[in-house]
């Protein structure tokens, strides 16, 4: 049994300790400095208060300004649990006080720790993990900032062209945004003519040159009004469409590195081996699984925290009414049901699956989601046996044998 338990409400300059025993009485509280000399007198202080008896710590955050301190936790070989802090913020209403403060905040996740059994178990992540975990994040923000710069584009289009707007679909055509860079009004399209417009799309490699020129001119003869601020709205759209053709060309860039760096991970083949999981998907599980399912214990537990095992929502006489926890890692479920999705169409064994549960009167939704929960069961006896996925061969019909 541990002697002590320390909490840290974790902060970006400064993280708050407290330190409770077994009865809950308060042995150490300390503001420290988010610094490496710092933390680790924290850690040699808390250390010998216990003794050399076992200490549990818990921090309520498991990335951004917690980071130092968990390695230096981990490197130790401490014990360290995490708590979300939505968590902490719904226990906190139990403890006598109305106020917030760090101390306080850090004494809720040490006596939380001393009394509940569920908490996650923080390990510490292999590189791999780490490095797709900076680079799905970086893609992220780059398809984040593609999405907004593709609305700002078409937006600003209508205003003043709103039939080259409707004439492509800047978000996947690549041709379209090439033209936007020489030519965004009708005057200048019709100025240039459709042969020579097409020959310069020729000369920058864009594909069905001869199409998008098409396209583009009969945009340009159904208008010959020019709105007030059209000079300044193209230029407008110049910017925004050379940033696309920038942006696209940088997630190329990183999905080129997330799929070398995936490729390195022990797990890698066993993931892809799953119809529908790629190389993306796969890193997302990678970051998301934090690189170990040993953390997880079950896929019960996995199932759990993606958001794929329902619980019980039973009361009185009703029973049996199960729905979707409050409370599920998001980008974990979305990569179950996208490679669900996908596997539904591709798979044999999948498209079996799905089609019973359709004709059982599931909705699509909801048999894509089983489909999902019966491909997480699968993928975790994969990575625990180390094997890929081959297919169910088929049964013989002994009637016709």
């Amino acid at each position: 049994m541990p002697k002590l338990w320390a909490g840290v409400d974790a902060g970006k300059a400064e993280h708050h300790c407290t330190v409770i025993g077994t009865d809950g009485a308060k042995v150490l509280s300390r503001r420290i400095a988010n610094s490496e000399p710092e933390l680790l007198d924290l850690v040699r202080d808390v250390l010998t208060l216990a003794g050399g008896e076992e200490v549990v710590w818990a921090v309520d955050l498991n990335a951004g300004g917690a980071t130092l301190l968990i390695t230096l936790l981990l490197g130790h070989g401490q014990h360290l649990l995490y708590l979300p802090g939505r968590t902490v913020h719904h226990a906190s209403g139990a403890y006598r006080g109305d106020g917030k403060t760090d101390a306080k905040d850090a004494f809720v996740i040490a006596d939380q720790a001393r009394m509940r059994r569920d908490l996650q178990p923080l390990q510490e992540w292999d590189e791999i993990a780490v490095d797709l975990r900076i680079l799905t994040a970086r893609r992220y923000d780059l398809t984040a900032d593609r999405t907004r710069t593709i609305n700002r584009l078409r937006a600003q289009l209508l205003e003043y062209f709103p039939a080259l707007e409707r004439a492509f679909d800047y978000a996947t055509s690549k041709a379209a945004l090439t033209l936007l860079t020489g030519y965004q009004t009708p005057a200048a399209l019709r100025r240039i003519g459709q042969s020579r417009l097409a020959t310069w799309l020729k000369n920058r490699k864009v594909r069905n040159a001869d199409a998008v020129a098409a396209t583009a001119l009969e945009a340009a003869h159904a208008q010959h009004t020019a709105v007030p601020g059209e000079r300044t709205a193209a230029a407008m759209v110049r910017v925004l469409a050379k940033e696309l053709l920038a942006l696209g060309e940088e997630i190329e860039r990183t999905d080129a590195l997330i799929a070398v760096r995936f490729r390195e991970h022990r797990h890698a083949e066993v993931i892809t081996s799953m119809p529908g999981i790629g190389t993306l998907l796969g890193a997302e599980f990678i970051v998301c699984a934090g690189g170990d399912l040993d953390a997880f214990g079950t896929s019960g537990r996995l199932a759990g925290v993606a958001g794929l095992a329902p619980v019980p929502k039973d009361s009185g006489r009703i029973s049996g009414n199960l729905r979707r926890p409050r409370r599920y890692h998001r980008r974990l479920l979305r990569v179950f049901y996208l490679s669900a999705q996908v596997a539904a169409r591709c798979c044999p064994t999948s498209k079996a699956f799905y089609q019973r549960k359709r004709a059982e009167g599931k909705t699509h939704r909801q048999a894509v989601l089983a489909l999902a929960r019966r491909r997480l069961d699968v993928l975790w006896a994969l990575i625990r046996d180390q094997r890929t996925f081959t297919a169910e061969p088929p049964r013989r019909d002994l009637a016709t044998a």
